[in-house]
């Protein structure tokens, strides 16, 4: 019989997920407002992408820092400082007067995400030890994840719709408001050997995220041959380099190399930007083509969405119920080719029979996401000290953030640099659109092939969840 969560142990998983599907549905609404930006700012597509690749690198580039910060100073004070941050970034976002400030403001919307996102999971963490309640609260966490991104684009296109664009920014005020009183009657815990900060790393991270995304974006707009993308790449190469080099060196590196060194947590990050560079970066352009190529509206395109939606919140429950008796090897790797094969099937339906034809290659891949989500999620944990789970789960979600940032970008070199929104030929988008797919199917199949070799000693529930972690009670 399943031991009945405490108060304490709800409160803390509601305004988790609460907290975590906020900052998904930032990425996920913004996708079908995009037309309404770009018609009010006559913006074209890679300003338009940095709506998305300004949230997501922001994210990325800081969460490694912003979870050995909540280590240090106390998960959920920098859950609150991370929610405050957002909340405010959130109404600056709401009230820009172009495109320009719209992307300043996603940076900072990305900032306060970074400590939102390195906290949530820690809190988690500390609030379910038992390995049952932890799996049955991982499930949760992981179903809001995906049905977060894959319900944005509808309520995206409502708010859109009926409201304008700025209403999707405007949602999140009241909601962090709400999120931030209720986060106050969360225990507080932190780490008994918090690390210190690494400010070379966090250094090169920003200048070699930055650079190979503003690398790709060039090379979509000028050619894989132009030398601003070239010189980006390079610089972007040599900032990866000096990042390695200095984790190395470093006493405390923000991303320790003997975390990577475990086999099974390394295959857990390489299917976690798997999975994000694959999937959840194509949406940016499935969406942008249902509304500019098909002619459907923004509440159409999210309906399009739906049952996929329905179907990755099922799938993650039925996950929960099987994760301790199926290696999590297994999960993981049929979950990759699950996503790979609903991409193979939106890529042959793409410039077909209209938006229908979409829906049974989105529910295909949503399955395989639904199953993913909740066991990487354990994995992360259980492959972890539990000492350093601030610092763990932050290192998922750079592999997870800025597989949607690199693989917006990367994805979109292949499409024509003349936006669809402002007047582009919807031939050759369409032709991008499903070269892309195919090549988001590829990234997941090699994802998939990834778990196989890296995990198969993986864990996703812990023999023996952490009780090592300092809780300090201050109700």
């Amino acid at each position: 019989m399943r031991t009945p969560f405490t108060t304490t142990q709800r409160a803390t998983l509601a305004v988790v997920c609460v907290a975590t599907a906020m900052l998904m549905l930032d990425i996920a609404v913004v996708n079908t407002a995009l037309p309404a930006i770009a018609g009010e700012f006559h913006a074209q597509m890679t300003a338009l992408t940095w709506v998305v690749d300004g949230y997501t690198l922001a994210l990325a580039s800081l969460v490694l820092s912003a979870g050995a910060a909540a280590d240090r100073i106390g998960r959920r004070a920098a859950f609150l400082v991370g929610a405050a941050l957002f909340t405010v970034a959130s109404l600056l976002c709401a009230l820009a007067p172009g495109i320009g400030a719209l992307d300043l403001a996603r940076v900072a919307q990305g900032v306060g995400a970074a400590l939102l996102f390195a906290s949530s999971l820690a809190l988690l963490a500390g609030a379910f030890t038992a390995a049952g309640q932890r799996s049955r609260a991982l499930a949760a966490y992981g179903a809001t994840i995906g049905a977060s991104f894959a319900i944005g684009p509808l309520l995206g296109g409502v708010l859109t719709e009926v409201f304008g664009w700025r209403a999707i920014f405007v949602v999140n005020v009241p909601v962090g408001v709400v999120m931030i009183i209720a986060a106050t009657r969360i225990p507080e815990s932190r780490s008994a050997t918090p690390r210190h900060g690494d400010l070379w790393g966090q250094a090169a991270a920003i200048v070699g995220l930055t650079a190979l995304t503003y690398g790709f974006f060039e090379a979509g707009d000028k050619g894989w041959s132009a030398g601003s993308a070239l010189v980006a790449f390079g610089v972007a190469a040599v900032a990866g380099i000096a990042f390695c080099v200095i984790e190395e060196l470093v006493d405390q590196p923000m991303l320790p190399p003997a975390m990577l060194a475990r086999l099974p947590f390394a295959g857990a990050q390489a299917a976690t930007f798997a999975i994000s560079a694959s999937l959840f970066a194509v949406f940016v352009y499935v969406t942008i083509h249902l509304q500019g190529v098909l002619g459907l509206s923004p509440i159409a395109a999210g309906l399009v969405y739906l049952p996929g939606t329905a179907a990755m919140v099922i799938a993650a429950a039925v996950t929960d119920r099987i994760v301790s008796r199926v290696p999590a090897w297994v999960l993981l790797s049929i979950a990759l080719a699950a996503v790979a094969a609903g991409l193979a099937l939106m890529a042959m339906a793409t410039g077909g029979r209209g938006a229908v034809a979409l829906i049974p290659g989105f529910l295909v891949a949503c399955v395989g996401a639904g199953v993913f989500n909740p066991v990487v999620s354990g994995v992360v944990l259980a492959e972890s000290h539990s000492d350093d789970v601030g610092l763990a789960s932050g290192i998922n979600d750079v592999f997870r953030q800025s597989g949607i940032a690199l693989g917006v970008a990367a994805l979109g070199a292949v499409l024509p640099a003349h936006s669809v929104l402002t007047g582009g030929s919807r031939a050759d988008y369409v032709d991008g659109v499903r070269t892309a797919e195919w090549i988001a199917c590829a990234i997941a199949l090699i994802g998939a092939l990834a778990v196989v070799v890296t995990m198969r000693r993986a864990r996703a529930v812990p023999d023996d969840a952490g009780t090592d972690m300092v809780h300090a009670d201050v109700n």
